[in-house]
């Protein structure tokens, strides 16, 4: 991000794997700062939804008062990366579901949670990103959720052979099924502040070039 104004991040931190996010994101510029509070989202540039257990984070933000900011700031358009549980947090539906859990929303996609098994059938792999130049990413599955509906105006990005949908995106919502983040890669998240500083770029904010 040379050349212009780096982007401040929230990372949702409730629960999940904070850290990994929190030193990829800095690694690449952006300044990171972690969400426990609602006033924590004020100026943010973008928000990561990190991976966890998405029904521990979704009875947290309702501990933490969180659950309704969160919704209406995607829904003004906030730049939104979501990996694993935070995939599920985006999804408008979620078929596996606890009890009463609930998402965000913003994106038009229904997922099953732990659609490969538990997590001691969890692996790594190698899978390509639309509009990624380069080698496919190198990325964990861990107890990974799947899209099994894709709604208008979402963009698929990711598969896997079997023609399971396990990325999709768009304009300001990242969500993948996998965690990038644990095995080093740092593509995905390229991808994601070069959303934000878009987004920013669309809304008439000054960049210094």
């Amino acid at each position: 991000m040379a050349g212009s104004t780096p982007p401040t991040i929230g990372i949702l931190a409730l629960q999940g794997d904070v850290a990994e996010h929190h030193a990829v994101l800095a690694s690449l510029g952006a300044r990171v700062t972690q969400v426990r509070l609602p006033e924590h989202l004020e100026g943010l540039d973008g928000l990561v939804l990190p991976g966890g257990e998405s029904s521990v984070i979704d009875k947290l933000m309702r501990i933490f008062g969180l659950r309704e900011p969160l919704r209406e700031a995607i829904a003004g358009g906030l730049p939104v990366l979501g990996t694993c549980a935070g995939l599920i947090l985006l999804a408008h539906d979620i078929e596996g579901g606890i009890r009463g859990q609930e998402t965000l929303g913003g994106l038009d996609i229904s997922v099953r949670r732990n659609a490969f098994g538990p997590q001691v059938e969890s692996y790594e792999a190698e899978i390509s990103l639309s509009g990624l130049d380069g080698p496919p990413l190198k990325v964990a599955f861990i107890r990974a959720p799947v899209v099994t509906r894709v709604g208008k105006g979402v963009e698929i990005i990711a598969t896997l052979a079997g023609g399971e949908v396990v990325g999709v995106a768009t304009a300001t919502l990242l969500g993948v099924a996998f965690h990038p983040e644990v095995v080093g890669e740092y593509r995905l998240h390229q991808r994601f502040l070069d959303q934000v500083l878009a987004a920013k770029r669309s809304h008439g904010e000054a960049l210094v070039v």
